[in-house]
């Protein structure tokens, strides 16, 4: 009976372990910065891994004032390819805590 408790005990240490890892992971991602581009990088957003816009770089030879249906779709371009590296970048991270757990 005693034997079971010892690996239940280690089970529990390790399941800690794990926690504290995924937790400094997760916070490392939340701080690195990733850059997104469109159009050769006429615009470019930063963010960081918690999906929160730090900046927004738009070269003025890509304003047109008769145009700006364009500077709009390059915004979202530019954001929806940052999101798409944090995605990325967060599955990479934090997928090998997954791995071996069923269910995930």
């Amino acid at each position: 009976m005693m034997r079971g408790m010892g690996n239940m005990q280690g089970m529990m240490k390790q399941m800690q372990k794990m926690q504290k890892e995924m937790t400094a992971a997760k916070d490392e991602l939340d701080q690195k910065e990733f850059t997104g581009q469109a159009a050769n990088g006429l615009v470019e957003v930063i963010m960081t891994g918690n999906k929160r816009v730090k900046d927004i770089a738009i070269k003025p030879e890509v304003v047109d004032p008769d145009d700006v249906d364009m500077i709009q779709d390059l915004v979202l371009t530019a954001v929806n390819d940052c999101l798409e590296k944090i995605d990325v970048e967060t599955e990479n991270t934090m997928g090998q805590y997954a791995k071996g757990i069923p269910g995930f």
